[in-house]
């Protein structure tokens, strides 16, 4: 019995894991076979775009900052590669486009906020309006061979002899599980020892903790910050990558919409800090999981799905009281234990 209260006990010092084991709990009574293995890598696979953009603004959470472009940056980045694709016929170029590009939008966000020292909120606010609008401006004015028809939509050409291989890739499996599960998987563990076991990892958990001490131990501040937004900029360029490899298009309107809010609280509710400094990155994937959790239960209940994102709405709220307010009540119990 003792030991029971130790591991439940351990479960809700991770205030922010407690939240997402509530999740997991009502989705497991809630939906049938939900929580079978066709039920969980189907979780995994619809989890993998918003996992890798949730781990790229994770790290910029733990530097202290904030990135809200991510969304427009995937719409961005996708409607590109699907033009390039349908350009080059390359399935390697198509690749290598999706990750510099990203990263050029990273590089951008990460000088006007380490460099010049700009608010990230308000930097990635403009950044946000500028790509998804290049992203729409562009679908309408480039020739319709390079948009794939249309002056709406990015669509890469089934005409291509490598669209088969690279739609098959984004919704094919290895060993039961779905290929883009399994890249997920694979940046988690990157992630994972790049945060605990690297240098890399330590400055940025530092510069989020307390910037004014890492510059005076001789942490470059401005340098991390940027690199920290190209990161950001290349996992939100893969998870383009993956985009158009899942959905053979990109929609400059709606595609990444709201990504932004949902990444950030993926983040939260992995147990990362707002303030910066805190949490463990392995936190990222069970958060990321969680949203896609919360759309299934709503499928299952039959709810009307606009009231979806009031739902996880509800549960940000939740989570961010549970992690700031956990600690307070934990302590004034453990000091009325005392008397």
């Amino acid at each position: 019995m003792k030991t029971v209260q130790k591991t439940i006990a351990r479960i809700w010092s991770n205030y922010s894991f407690a939240v997402i084991f509530v999740v997991i709990l009502l989705f497991y009574i809630m939906v049938s076979n939900g929580l079978t293995w066709g039920g969980i890598t189907n979780i995994l696979r619809h989890s993998a775009v918003i996992g890798l953009i949730s781990f790229g603004a994770g790290l910029v959470i733990i530097t202290g900052e904030i990135d809200l472009s991510v969304g427009s940056m995937l719409a961005f980045v996708a409607g590109f590669s699907v033009v390039i694709f349908n350009a080059t016929q390359s399935a390697i170029m198509t690749l290598l486009f999706a990750l510099l590009c990203g990263a050029a939008c990273g590089f951008i966000n990460g000088v006007l906020v380490g460099v010049a020292k700009m608010p990230s909120f308000i930097v990635t606010l403009a950044t946000m309006l500028i790509y998804r609008s290049l992203a729409q401006y562009y679908c309408q004015q480039m020739d319709t061979a390079l948009t794939g028809g249309g002056n709406s939509l990015y669509k890469m050409s089934r005409e291509v002899s490598s669209y088969d291989g690279l739609y098959g890739f984004g919704n094919g499996k290895f060993l039961t599980v779905p290929n883009v599960g399994w890249l997920l998987l694979l940046f988690v563990i990157l992630w994972v020892y790049i945060a605990t076991s690297t240098k890399f990892g330590k400055k940025i958990y530092a510069i989020g903790s307390n910037e004014r001490s890492s510059y005076l131990v001789g942490i470059n501040v401005a340098l991390n910050r940027t690199v920290v937004f190209v990161l950001c900029g290349i996992m939100v360029g893969l998870a383009s990558f993956l985009w158009i490899c899942m959905n053979g298009s990109a929609d400059p309107a709606t595609s990444g919409s709201g990504y932004e809010m949902y990444a950030i609280a993926a983040v939260v509710l992995g147990g990362i800090s707002m303030s910066g400094g805190k949490g463990r990155m392995v936190g990222i994937l069970f958060g990321a999981m969680s949203y896609t959790i919360i759309d299934k239960i709503i499928v299952a209940l039959k709810m009307d799905s606009l009231i979806n994102d009031t739902i996880k709405g509800v549960i940000l709220i939740v989570a961010i009281l549970v992690q700031t307010a956990g600690p307070e009540i934990r302590a004034s119990l453990h000091s009325l234990r005392r008397k």
